[in-house]
């Protein structure tokens, strides 16, 4: 089985899954999800079939995620065996007081310490900015987390949902105070959501950090429940039916390139008889600065399903049609960076970006 195969996060020692267990259907308190009985079935099966990467977060489902994790594991004993990680920053305090979220020195040890006691450990192995809130010093939460891995309770650190200049610079801050260093971006990427290949997949590479894809099936479009020419999706069951119903997420994914990205993974799914959401996990985990590849489930088949996605390879030609189907719009100033245009900084010479064979068709001339 493929996810017997681990990498090293980023820059770290770190040996984890190339798919991880996201753990944000752990709970019904959101609509949708898992009773704690079927959550434990899914975790106790990515476990036994390779598996070591959990990811959750501390407002997954009031808690409740956590909650389980830490019962999970300690009816396991196997704790040391988890690479656990987990997230800080949005609002979670009883009451919801001024400095119950965000990425202040306060917020950050305040909710380690109840993210600790629900998850039944003494330590984090990855903790996780789950998103700037575009106030706190940068400075301020490097030296937190740095405090925090000194102290022992987090190992190592990751951001999530930040612009790339932040992330840029915590790295400098990190790298001449000598602090511990980020050792990985978690990050919105699939066929549907390409825009990180703009700034970050550069950024990490430069910063040797890794990209925890979040969302690989696109909101739900390229997990095989919606068909290209159906105009009616209504059995569409589960967390994707909620989402839409509720104006969210695949709503606002509803346009004709999207579709255009679905049709071409149907029928790249057909050619090598591999389910659409495998094919578009195997899409995500192959791209370029990827350690790792988040996969979620409220049902068995879909774990047992998602656990085979990297048990095959795409084809060059088939990969090239989803490439070509997904490529997304190239705005200003990343215009200038194409091939066309770099042409004319070495012309009539073969210049390539990357070396052969790691991303080809950057290559110019």
């Amino acid at each position: 089985m493929a996810l017997e195969r681990y990498y090293t996060l980023g820059n770290t020692g770190l040996r984890v899954s190339r798919l991880a267990l996201g753990t944000m259907t752990f709970g019904k308190e959101w609509g949708w999800g898992n009773e704690k009985a079927d959550a434990k079935k899914i975790f106790d099966y990515y476990l036994d079939h390779g598996g070591n990467f959990v990811d959750t977060a501390d407002m997954y489902t009031g808690g409740s995620s956590e909650e389980f994790l830490g019962d999970f594991m300690h009816a396991r004993k196997n704790r040391e065996e988890v690479v656990l990680a987990t997230k800080f920053t949005f609002n979670t305090s009883p009451n919801g007081h001024v400095n119950g979220g965000g990425n202040s020195r306060k917020n950050i040890r305040r909710t380690l310490e109840e993210s600790l006691k629900r998850l039944k450990t003494d330590y984090i192995d990855l903790y996780i900015m789950h998103c700037w809130d575009r106030m706190t010093p940068v400075e301020e939460v490097m030296r937190t987390l740095n405090d925090l891995v000194s102290e022992g309770k987090v190992l190592h650190y990751a951001f999530s949902n930040v612009p790339a200049w932040y992330a840029s610079k915590a790295q400098m801050i990190a790298r001449y105070n000598n602090y511990e260093p980020i050792s990985a971006l978690q990050l919105e990427y699939s066929m549907i959501q390409r825009t990180i290949e703009h700034e970050y997949i550069d950024l990490c590479q430069d910063m040797n950090a890794g990209i925890m894809a979040w969302s690989p099936l696109g909101g739900g479009l390229l997990s095989g429940k919606y068909k290209p020419g159906i105009d009616d999706q209504s059995d569409v069951e589960g967390r994707l039916k909620h989402i839409t119903e509720n104006g969210g997420e695949v709503t606002s994914k509803d346009n004709e390139r999207n579709w255009n990205i679905v049709k071409a993974l149907h029928e790249v799914s057909e050619e090598i008889n591999q389910p659409m959401a495998s094919v578009a996990l195997n899409w995500t985990a192959n791209q370029p600065s990827v350690a790792s590849v988040l996969v979620g489930a409220t049902k068995m088949s879909q774990i047992e399903a998602n656990m085979k996605a990297l048990d095959f390879n795409i084809p060059t030609e088939l990969m090239k049609k989803l490439n070509d189907a997904s490529a997304p719009d190239i705005p200003y100033p990343y215009t200038f960076f194409q091939p066309k245009m770099q042409e004319r900084i070495y012309p009539d010479t073969k210049v390539g970006l990357k070396p052969d064979g790691y991303w080809k068709d950057l290559r110019i001339g």
